[in-house]
């Protein structure tokens, strides 16, 4: 059968269901019929529970998932970030450990980078490991925006393993696991929209038994992973960025703004910075060794969908600013899609690194420019 026959088959079969499956469900449902982690490299041409995949066909599960409206994952992070990370780094025993049950969608993971203090300037860590005396380590410190903490298996963490270290030195990147009752603490940050993706996680002594990468490597492997946010995934993102422009266009004709022509002019200008974004992802598509290629796609894609946020609600005019639902204390209150997108994509240029980091990487290791102070 064609790939995207069988892709868009599946998806079709499944997003059917009723009642819907919860988020868990799902990932299992993708995992079971192969496809999570779809393209990864084995040894001796061995997968590690997944789908063998060129990467025309990855591009193409990633179109069909997003052109299906299927849910957003709960996933994501360990297949598309730990995933590749534990491939290029990691020692053969810790990708047969954690490979399987990533691509089995039993295994959630999230990530503990950013801290209070240090925010997207990842060599501010102060998040301290010591050796337990067991052939792990004690890991105690504070990560924040923490996407899917409170559902998460797994947590890989850069901490400080060189006591007295500073800026990029003496980091490791550590397999932490979550479930460990009163050496680890998921706290909910409530965000604009009401819900609760991003979390805090205090760790007071909580083991990792597992370094990748090597002890005092950290920071090699976590900017390795930081440059994977590109590629497959960010095609799919466009297609989702596409069908929200769809919308605000439909939602301008409707409401009559598309006959302002400064609106008009600004729609047109988002689906031309758009297409130009898919062509430039195209063209670029597993190309490596490029310092400068993720942070230039961040800035792109961060600030245009911020962009398209603010124009969502605009093209509504006074009903941009009034729920689809009455609300009244206690009960929470609601968004429509074009209010959700609004706020939420107020942190697209925050989270990931923030545009100010993405251009100082631009600048110092792109065009040569001297260091920012610090």
């Amino acid at each position: 059968m064609d790939f995207r026959i069988e892709a868009r088959s599946w998806l079709e079969s499944h997003l059917t269901q009723t009642p819907a499956p919860d988020p868990r469900t799902w990932e299992r449902d993708l995992g079971h019929a192969g496809w999570i982690g779809i393209g990864w490299p084995g040894e001796d041409g061995e997968t590690y529970g997944n789908r063998r995949a060129t990467l025309t066909q990855q591009v193409v599960w990633a179109e069909e998932y997003a052109r299906s409206g299927a849910p957003a994952r709960m996933g994501h992070i360990g297949e598309n970030l730990l995933a590749p990370t534990l491939i290029t780094y990691g020692t053969e025993e810790q990708k047969q450990r954690h490979l399987p049950p990533v691509a089995r969608g039993e295994t959630l993971w999230c990530q503990g980078y950013s801290e209070p203090g240090a925010g997207s300037d990842l060599a501010g860590v102060r998040t301290a490991a010591v050796p337990d005396g067991a052939g792990g380590y004690a890991v105690t410190g504070q990560k924040i925006w923490t996407s899917l903490a409170l559902d998460a298996d797994w947590c890989f963490v850069l901490a400080r393993t060189a006591p007295g270290s500073t800026r990029h030195h003496g980091l490791s990147f550590l397999l932490v696991e979550m479930d460990q009752p009163g050496r680890i603490e998921v706290r909910p940050i409530r965000q604009l929209t009401g819900t609760s993706e991003f979390n805090e996680v205090f760790l007071d002594g909580a083991r990792a038994a597992e370094v990748v990468g090597g002890e005092g490597n950290g920071w090699q492997v976590a900017m390795g992973l930081l440059a994977l946010e590109r590629g497959v995934s960010t095609l799919a993102q466009q297609i989702g960025f596409a069908r929200e422009l769809d919308q605000v266009v439909a939602a301008a004709v409707a409401s009559g703004a598309a006959e302002d022509p400064v609106i008009r002019a600004r729609l047109v200008r988002q689906w031309a910075e758009l297409d130009t974004m898919r062509r430039h992802a195209l063209r670029t598509l597993g190309s490596t060794g490029d310092p400068g290629a993720p942070s230039v796609a961040k800035l792109l894609w961060g600030g245009w969908h911020q962009r398209l946020g603010e124009l969502a609600v605009q093209v509504l005019g006074e009903a941009g600013a009034v729920g689809p639902e009455p609300w009244s204390e206690p009960r929470p209150y609601e968004l429509d899609d074009a209010q959700r997108l609004f706020l939420f994509s107020r942190a697209d240029t925050i989270y990931g690194g923030s545009d100010e980091i993405q251009r100082n990487i631009i600048a110092e290791r792109v065009l040569g420019l001297p260091k920012e102070p610090r």
